[in-house]
């Protein structure tokens, strides 16, 4: 007899764990909807976290180019201010450099967000490019400097 009583207990107290355990239907709607809420402010803050630093990307690039620009028409005005014939080499030199100056602007300005990892490639390689180009305007004033 005991052991009935017993199995009977032991039944029951294990069915009680179980049912207190589950969840009722509208109490996982309710958790849904709080995770779903908490995503969309999670991914809202992250939206604007990448446009922030797009943004800030973008005017520290534009300043590099401007700068860039100001270089290249310091170098023009010099040698022709110092009446020095100017080479037809470095003077196709200095009319690349000014192109490939004039397409960076345009490829920030033109760039369209596509996602995450685009944009860390898009950042890498426009960062390449513009450390390149400045390289450039720097070895071409040197050369002429002297």
């Amino acid at each position: 007899m005991k052991k009935p009583i017993f199995t009977i207990i032991a039944t029951g107290y294990i069915l009680i764990t179980v049912m207190a355990a589950c969840s009722s239907p509208s109490k996982k709607v309710e958790n849904a909807k709080e995770n779903l809420e908490q995503a969309k402010e999670e991914l809202n803050q992250a939206q604007k976290d990448s446009v922030v630093e797009f943004l800030a990307f973008r005017k520290a690039s534009e300043d590099r180019i401007n700068d860039n620009e100001k270089m290249i028409t310091a170098f023009k005005d010099r040698l022709t201010s110092d009446k020095k014939k100017i080479k037809v080499s470095d003077q196709k030199i200095i009319d690349d450099l000014e192109q490939q100056n004039i397409n960076m602007r345009k490829k920030i300005e033109e760039y369209q967000e596509h996602g995450k990892d685009e944009w860390i490639a898009f950042k890498l390689g426009f960062n390449k490019d513009m450390d390149a180009l400045g390289e450039a305007i720097k070895k071409i004033s040197f050369k002429n400097t002297k």
